[in-house]
């Protein structure tokens, strides 16, 4: 099993924690309820889409189309902190929803896409995270994983597929774009805005939470020349030079972008990019915590993306578009779980 983490580290640092969270919480004071409020609020990255066991599980009736897994980094840390309480228990409340945008946390219903037990006519809209994680008064601790949809990434790397099967470049076309298109500029632009927008509806929906953003992985390698062009597992005929700007143009940018406007806030930034370098989709199996255009999912996970070429059936693979696999959410939820028991304690 690929492990990122040493547990015996991380369970050392979470008993450090909890034991001072002990000593620091006084009896009836501050957060007197029985238990710490958190809410992850999220996109793909934070639920999880084909990481574990899906939540709802299939066939609930309750499903609602969001993706949510069972060992995504929500659930990963929740296991955590219910084995080592920081002081008291935390219940988690999960609202995170597979391709949420910006808008999608704060201010927009959401209409869900995933593909697993569609039901006929689609998924219904849902409201914004916001409302359905009950963010209030008593919330304690608020995570955000979001962004990647609003440029949007797999747009993007859609397109550099697209483009790069001609042998031609997505760099030159969202550098100088077509009429009608966003400049890759325009469109960070435009996200730190809504990023903004969004960070000031959640201070101001939970007003005694501690914030807590959660940037984007290494996906992309540190050469794009380290990517077979050949193999659908990693990132297919992406061209190199295409690789290197959608790492540091787009992605570094995106995380940049996403920890100037929690600095401003006063939130806590989580670095999730330097700790997984090393691990991205053109990596061998057994090193990777990012799956390749085509990668490992079980079996309820689709191998073909409606309205594309896209067809990972020939390499009995799923079409896993880029997203962490266990191993990488065991790494974001190191982080995350470290960066919650410090908010806690701050409270």
């Amino acid at each position: 099993m690929r492990n990122p983490v040493s547990r015996l580290r991380g369970g050392a640092l979470a008993v450090g924690l909890a034991l001072t969270a002990a000593v620091l919480l006084p009896s009836g004071s501050a957060g007197a309820a029985d238990q710490y409020e958190w809410a992850a609020l999220g996109d793909s990255y934070t639920a999880g889409v084909f990481v574990g066991d899906p939540q709802p599980a299939l066939g609930d009736v309750s499903r609602d189309g969001c993706d949510r897994t069972a060992d995504a980094y929500p659930g990963v840390v929740e296991r955590e902190l219910e084995e080592f309480p920081p002081g008291k228990p935390v219940r988690l409340t999960n609202a995170s929803c597979g391709n949420a945008t910006i808008a999608d946390i704060a201010t927009n219903k959401q209409t869900p896409v995933s593909p697993v037990q569609r039901p006929e006519g689609g998924w219904s809209a849902v409201d914004p995270q916001v409302k359905r994680a009950n963010l209030g008064e008593d919330t304690d601790v608020v995570t955000v994983g979001v962004g990647g949809n609003s440029l949007p990434f797999g747009g993007l790397l859609l397109k550099c597929l697209e483009l790069g099967q001609g042998g031609k470049s997505c760099r030159d076309h969202y550098t100088n774009p077509p009429e009608g298109e966003e400049s890759i500029q325009d469109k960070l632009a435009r996200v730190q805005d809504e990023y903004i927008e969004m960070l000031a509806h959640v201070h101001q929906a939970a007003p005694n939470a501690k914030v807590v953003t959660v940037g984007y992985p290494a996906v992309l390698p540190e050469e794009g020349s380290a990517c077979n062009r050949a193999d659908f597992t990693q990132l297919g005929p992406i061209a190199h030079t295409d690789v290197d700007w959608l790492r540091d143009d787009v992605l570094k940018q995106l995380n940049s972008t996403i920890k100037r406007v929690s600095e401003f806030f006063g939130d806590r930034y989580v670095d999730v990019y330097d700790s997984s370098v090393g691990h991205d989709a053109c990596q061998p199996t057994e090193t990777k915590w990012v799956e390749g255009i085509c990668g490992d999912a079980p079996d309820y996970w689709p191998a073909t993306v409606a309205g594309t070429f896209l067809d990972c059936t020939v390499l009995h693979k799923r079409a896993t578009l880029v997203h962490p696999n266990a191993a990488g959410h065991e790494n974001t939820a190191a982080h995350v779980e470290r960066a919650i028991r410090i908010a806690l304690l701050e409270r």
